[in-house]
């Protein structure tokens, strides 16, 4: 699911949170990928490079 915010920022939802609505939103932009909280979507955003979001992912992975 994607949303679009008044920045035309489009958000989307992952794959793997189902109907709950515990789960953060992602956005992709050229050089860098923002984060928030899908409950509080006018709240705070983490801001990350490319690079340091696909280290994070590849963590994640590997811890599972």
């Amino acid at each position: 699911m994607t949303s679009t915010d008044s920045t035309g920022m489009v958000w989307r939802k992952s794959s793997r949170s189902g109907s709950d609505t515990n789960c953060v939103e992602v956005a992709e932009l050229p050089l860098l990928v923002a984060v928030r909280d899908s409950k509080d979507p006018d709240g705070p955003t983490l801001i990350f490079s490319r690079r340091s979001w696909s280290d994070l992912m590849a963590l994640l992975q590997s811890a599972i």
